[in-house]
């Protein structure tokens, strides 16, 4: 049931209004989405007579930055669902949290025009631009889940040793792109770019760190629990 108290109203996950937040914010992440084809401008006709006049025009490094990019805000998307997906309601400050988190994500086409924009990409400004947003998005949505975690409209919420794990796994990604600006600056703009690929490395070793320690973590607290129960 919705109740409408103030600052105390809560969206129930079985209400209409639960249902039309989660639409609104899957609409905008599809958006993004779509927008990030606007940064590819279409060869001249002269450029689609061989691969390497085509990918010579500067649209290799737009498609490049587009794909970069739709990984980067599916992952957001994904992320996001995952972490509504465990909510029991949502609150005012959820949402505006959530909102948060999406402006970051929305200005993804804008900051991957720098990136990838033959004019510009070799500009450390267009790293950092790039960088700075991606930061701030995954904080945002770490944001999120914490105000959550306040407002006590988690399902299943982990023990907060448990919390506090994931948000350094999740400190990762910002982590490495923060690090791309001063590289970007010192060695070049490619240079800057190349240090994103590290997350294909230190990612999953991170994650597989969190998921061990999670787990012994939930093991302890059960263990607890059994004994304090047995006392």
């Amino acid at each position: 049931m919705t109740t409408a108290t103030g600052l105390d109203r809560r969206y129930e996950r079985d209400t209409v209004e639960f249902a039309r937040a989660v639409a609104f914010f899957d609409a905008v992440y599809a958006i993004a989405l779509t927008l990030l084809v606007v940064n590819i401008d279409p060869p001249a006709a002269a450029d689609w007579a061989s691969l390497g006049a085509f990918l010579s025009s500067g649209v290799g490094w737009q498609l490049l930055g587009f794909a970069i990019s739709f990984v980067v805000i599916a992952v957001f998307w994904r992320v996001n669902h995952r972490i509504i997906a465990g909510f029991s309601a949502l609150t005012p400050a959820t949402i505006i949290a959530n909102l948060v988190a999406i402006a970051f994500v929305v200005l993804i086409p804008f900051s991957t025009q720098g990136i990838s924009d033959v004019e510009t990409s070799d500009e450390p400004l267009a790293v950092a631009v790039y960088a700075i947003d991606i930061s701030l998005a995954v904080l945002a949505q770490s944001a999120m889940y914490a105000v959550a975690r306040r407002d006590g409209v988690l399902r299943h919420p982990l023990p907060r040793r448990a919390d506090a794990v994931r948000f350094i796994d999740t400190l990762t990604t910002p982590l490495v792109f923060l690090a791309s600006i001063p590289i970007a600056y010192a060695f070049g703009a490619d240079w800057g770019r190349y240090t994103w690929a590290t997350l294909l490395v230190i990612g999953p070793l991170s994650g597989r760190w969190a998921d061990r320690r999670v787990a012994r973590i939930r093991a302890e607290a059960a263990a607890a629990d059994t004994t304090s129960e047995a006392a």
